[in-house]
């Protein structure tokens, strides 16, 4: 065999053996020509190196027992347990692998008790179907389907049940969280600022939308910068958060001018109580407006509109905002997608499929405009004056709707979601629940968007019959 200098493989002539060729059953080190240890010596010299360390630990422990007078039965415990890794049986020819092993070990016991002070983070997949994509012209990802609290909060929910939802929405995947102390008062941000306390979740794994409400009844009129300021102050308060992540003014303020608004929300982002800004229930002329204001005074622009969104409700959507998407970059977040289903009198065919109880107040909160609040009865706040005709009409309407939910295998509801995020323009659908069955019945919806060909979506236009059409251009010079 042929013998290597391991202390210098790169000699030559005497000096390198392993070049010379010369045959040699005893190998030797550069120039002092003394036996290179063997892998058996090298593992004698181990084992004496383990015991003499551990007699010099006995020793310690002995004058440790001296000094300080501990009982004798627990240094000996002691003992035993600081050298129980030294004197461990392991194969030969690995007994360099011991001390590493038992370093591991070591290092590894005390970390235990610190996992129960790291947050918890999300162990479950999103639900099939969710997807993430940027809001606007932001990198801010959302998912295609977010939670509305306006009903999750409300007064017969119990703070349980409502977490629940929470819970259930966030492991299905589900990263956006919009509230308002509008809807509910202050009660759905301190419950789920109470939520995202316990549950100890990372922070930038949800987002959290609010709104910056005002009316002419209440006492903070209009959209005065004192007031923006204040309200996400309070905001901050009571959801116990560093930062929100997007702010949305809910109905523009015609009495303020718009660059008191753009300045104010400049403002309260350059400070870090939020990160993005966006707009509420607001015409394509007044994002318009906004965003050329920003643009002039070197302010952050607007990055979503909110608005409704459902089979019933259609024209702003597909008639009056797509230059606001196509051309000023602004996302769109829709809710109310069930609002549909509850327009129908009592006495009348009800379908058990969509759920009256969750938007029985549609007209009585104060999310909704004087105006639209006004027309509905005392009895029934939740139904607007509707003729018989059109009572008639719409139930028939969902009479078809529900037939064709059937043949989909899926509920009323579900398929009014699945129509609304089939808008490629929609980047958000909200959708509220009043229990976590009723969530996992919404998420379901997700599965039924691959089903809506370009066939069924002429079959719900034929049903619906109100798709909206963009009035004809009207030329100057042919007014001539």
């Amino acid at each position: 065999m042929m013998s290597l200098n391991l202390l210098n493989p790169g000699g030559s002539g005497a000096s390198g053996y392993g070049v010379s060729g010369r045959r040699c059953n005893v190998r030797f080190q550069h120039r002092n020509r003394t036996p290179v240890t063997s892998v058996e010596s090298m593992e004698e010299q181990q084992s004496s190196s383990h015991c003499v360390s551990s007699q010099q630990q006995e020793h310690s422990i002995s004058n440790q027992r001296a000094s300080l007078h501990l009982p004798e039965a627990a240094l000996n415990a002691n003992s035993t347990a600081a050298s129980s890794h030294q004197h461990l049986q392991f194969p030969p020819r690995v007994g360099g692998i011991q001390a590493t092993l038992a370093e591991k070990e070591d290092s590894l016991s005390p970390a235990v008790p610190s996992l129960l002070h790291l947050p918890l983070c999300r162990q479950t997949t999103p639900v099939p179907g969710l997807r993430y994509r940027n809001l606007g012209k932001s990198g801010l990802r959302v998912s295609n389907v977010g939670l509305g609290t306006w009903v999750t909060f409300s007064a017969p929910i119990s703070e349980e049940v409502a977490e629940d939802i929470i819970v259930m929405a966030f492991e299905s995947g589900i990263n956006v969280f919009d509230l308002s102390d509008g809807y509910c008062g202050p009660r759905a941000e301190v419950s789920l600022g109470r939520i995202l306390r316990q549950r100890r979740w990372r922070r930038s794994s949800y987002i959290v939308i609010t709104k910056i409400y005002w009316s002419y009844r209440s006492e903070e009129r209009g959209l005065s910068k004192k007031h923006i300021v204040e309200s996400i102050r309070a905001s901050l308060d009571r959801l116990q958060l560093d930062y929100i992540d997007v702010v949305l003014i809910h109905r523009a303020d015609p009495m303020c001018p718009m660059e008191e608004v753009v300045r104010a929300m400049n403002h309260v982002i350059d400070h870090g109580w939020i990160m993005y800004w966006g707009t509420s229930r607001w015409s394509s002329v007044e994002i318009s407006e906004a965003y050329n204001n920003c643009r002039q005074f070197n302010c952050p622009l607007p990055i979503c509109e909110q608005s409704e969104y459902h089979f019933l409700c259609r024209e702003k959507i597909e008639i009056s905002l797509p230059e606001v998407y196509n051309k000023l970059g602004v996302g769109l977040m829709t809710w109310s997608p069930l609002t549909m289903g509850f327009n129908v009198s009592k006495g009348e065919e009800t379908f058990p499929n969509f759920h009256r109880m969750s938007f029985k107040k549609k007209f009585s909160t104060v999310t909704w405009p004087d105006d639209d609040a006004a027309g509905a009865t005392k009895e029934n706040a939740y139904v607007p004056r509707m003729s018989a005709e059109e009572v008639q009409r719409q139930n028939s309407k969902l009479r078809e709707i529900s037939l064709m939910a059937e043949r989909f295998g899926c509920t009323s509801s579900q398929l009014a979601i699945a129509w609304t995020l089939k808008n490629e323009h929609v980047h958000s659908v909200l959708v509220g629940a009043i229990s976590p069955e009723q969530l996992y019945e919404h998420l379901q919806a997700l599965q039924i968007v691959p089903k809506l060909s370009a066939a069924v979506m002429m079959d719900l236009e034929r049903v619906l019959d109100n798709k909206p059409i963009r009035p004809p251009m009207i030329s100057t010079l042919a007014m001539r």
